[in-house]
């Protein structure tokens, strides 16, 4: 908050003596509010008059702190607002009293008025965050990101809206060249309010990066945003994809269609069967031309999946999907695709195991790998809603996150292909005392199942049964680096590392020669399919560009050509290099440790789903003993201590 400059300070105190001695002659004005926020300009006033020569606290409500003279609020600002702050590139943040936060409710329910809690308002993402430690680590994960901009209201040229008739005033976010409106309270939304997280930033790219792969197989593509909220996602298809894609945004909430559509208007796209767009000027048709055209519809989710079939369908609801599937599933075409993002992590990563078990179906404890063992709880899910239709499903990818579980199949038509995807869904013997962990194979029982000793050596059961679970491959390769492609060609970098790291995951290997060139990635071949793109093979027949199943003699042929490529498949899990270290010695760097297990034999790499983790085909047991071979002792005797953690510090 600006401070006021000594000069004007005394001639507003002069005049205060004035009015004190005037008061009973004068009459009063209409009273005005004013409501502040956190950093603002050096220029700014702090306060508005409300009566005679009063002036009220811009950052404390009218309860709190009723209107004063100047000197009392020149005092008040001091003493308070100026005294706690969190400074920013130049930028005060101070306290701020308003009702901005929502208070907490009472122990009955109800909310308890005068309960608002002091807070800051951040001048990057103008989140508020009550305590100020809690505000200095959040300004040094902004600078740390690269993040440095001010994009508040009062500290910042963004431009801003005007005020809704509810009295609240949007925001524009930019995001892959799509403009959208924001309401203040995006992150913590009421019942009726969009809701936008600028955390799943990756997961819409890697959604916009999978559909771009179908639109080079067959074009023009139905696409369905099932859950617009703002609508970015489906804006961001139409936008960049053009007409190659037929986009549909739905929405059950009535505030969110109004918003998809005026969001529409922000980006030139004409709304199927409602306004055309912004208001065409004099001497500008061209530039004012709609880039595309969206159909947005208030409908729930289920009812238009089951109306209309579509080439492409993602499911993002609040929390779990289970309840979309079967709708999804019913009219998607064949060799479609459907993305599923589930953000229920409390359930999926073994927090709530009853929870689990209500909605996917499954028994699971928490493990080192338990982010994986999600991803393939919700592709079992997937392929059990698949199978009631007669359908399979293709893994493509499954990416498990911080913040969600991204999974995205392709749908493959006939009972033939849902009896092989059927065949996967197996349940996992756990060891919980050295977490070893195998598939059971089709009419095994649990006895002798697990390679470690742990059921021998100690008193009890050690082993439990997880599941059940997907236990096919969660990539392919092939699509991988198509969506790669089109990482680079639409300028996303953020994720072109990830889908890199995902590319090296499926082949199980430490090697990163990723081409990028259209003629490696022409033809697919995903489980006896083969797809191939628009621009490839133009000798080929009209039912191959469409991406249809062949038959007979040739079809035949590539399921041989898939057979010895079934070992090269990525083995299922990965350890932690830090779950399983020796204690009281040093462990190798992570790259070395892959390049001794490499040296001995085994397929490895790393993996998204853990910084630490480690894919292999070894056992935990082979696994151990790599580790104690190349691991050095931090100290062997007392005096000679020192140098020797030095000497395997210069190891390492």
């Amino acid at each position: 908050m600006a401070e006021l400059k000594e000069a004007d300070a005394s001639q507003q105190h002069q005049e205060d003596g004035g009015i004190k001695r005037d008061e009973d002659a004068g009459e009063e004005a209409p009273a005005g509010a004013v409501q502040g926020g956190a950093a603002a300009d050096s220029d700014a006033r702090p306060s508005t008059t409300t009566s005679a020569g009063r002036k009220s606290c811009p950052l404390c409500p009218e309860e709190k702190f009723k209107a004063c003279y100047s000197h009392k609020l020149r005092r008040h600002l001091q003493n308070l607002h100026w005294k706690v702050y969190v400074e920013f590139k130049g930028s005060r943040m101070c306290i701020c009293h308003l009702p901005c936060r929502n208070p907490k409710p009472s122990l009955s329910g109800d909310q308890v008025s005068g309960r608002h809690m002091a807070h800051f308002h951040c001048v990057v993402c103008s989140v508020t965050i009550a305590r100020k430690t809690d505000m200095i680590g959040h300004l040094k994960r902004h600078f740390n990101k690269g993040e440095t901009e001010a994009s508040y209201p009062g500290s910042s040229d963004v431009p801003f809206e005007e005020p809704t008739p509810s009295g609240q005033a949007y925001e524009i976010m930019k995001e892959l060249g799509t403009n959208v409106q924001l309401l203040p309270n995006h992150s913590t939304p009421q019942k009726s309010d969009t809701y936008f997280n600028r955390k799943m930033k990756t997961n819409r790219q890697l959604v916009f990066c999978s559909l771009a792969v179908l639109a080079e197989e067959r074009n023009p593509l139905e696409c369905l945003d099932a859950f617009g909220a703002t609508g970015i996602m489906g804006l961001q298809w139409a936008k960049h994809l053009r007409n190659t894609v037929r986009v549909t945004i739905t929405d059950i909430s009535d505030t969110c269609v109004k918003m998809i559509k005026e969001n529409c208007e922000l980006n030139n796209i004409r709304v199927d069967g409602g306004s055309r767009g912004p208001r065409e000027k004099a001497g500008c048709e061209s530039e004012s031309a709609p880039v595309a055209t969206v159909e947005v519809a208030k409908m729930d989710a289920n009812v238009i999946m089951h109306l209309r079939p579509f080439d492409y369908i993602h499911l993002d609801p609040f929390g779990t999907a289970v309840n979309y599937l079967d709708a999804a599933f019913r009219n998607v075409r064949n060799l479609g695709i459907i993305s599923v993002t589930s953000t229920d992590t409390g359930s999926l990563y073994a927090k709530s195991p009853n929870v689990t078990l209500r909605h996917y179906g499954c028994h699971i404890v928490r493990t080192e790998y338990y982010k994986e063992l999600a991803a393939r709880m919700v592709v079992a899910t997937v392929a059990r809603a698949a199978a009631r239709c007669n359908k399979g499903i293709e893994v493509l990818l499954a990416v498990a996150l911080e913040h969600f579980v991204l999974v995205v199949v392709r749908v493959l038509r006939g009972p033939t292909q849902a009896d092989e995807s059927a065949k996967k869904l197996r349940k996992l013997v756990h060891c919980q005392w050295c977490e070893e962990r195998v598939f059971l194979k089709l009419g095994n029982m649990v006895d002798d199942t697990l390679p470690c000793n742990c059921h021998g050596s100690l008193p009890g059961k050690t082993a439990v049964q997880l599941g059940p679970l997907w236990s096919g491959p969660l990539f392919n390769t092939g699509f991988l680096r198509r969506m790669l492609s089109a990482a680079v060609q639409h300028s996303m970098d953020d994720i072109q590392p990830l889908v890199k790291t995902l590319i090296c995951e499926s082949e199980c290997t430490t090697l990163k020669s990723l081409v990028h060139g259209s003629s490696a990635l022409s033809n697919q071949v995903e489980c006896g399919v083969v797809i191939k793109t628009l621009q490839s093979g133009e000798d080929g027949g009209l039912a191959d560009q469409s991406g249809k199943r062949k038959s007979g003699e040739e079809s035949g042929n590539v399921v041989k050509k898939l057979k010895p490529d079934a070992s090269l498949e990525h083995p299922p899990f990965y350890y932690s290099i830090h779950r399983h270290s020796i204690r009281g010695m040093n462990m190798p760097k992570l790259n070395k440790f892959l390049q001794y297990l490499t040296e001995a034999g085994f397929r490895v790499s790393r993996t998204h789903f853990d910084p630490t983790g480690v894919r292999t085909d070894a056992t935990l047991q082979q696994f151990k003993s790599v580790l104690t071979k190349y691991s050095v002792p931090t100290c062997t005797n007392a005096g000679t201590g020192t140098q020797t953690s030095v000497s395997a510090e210069k190891t390492v």
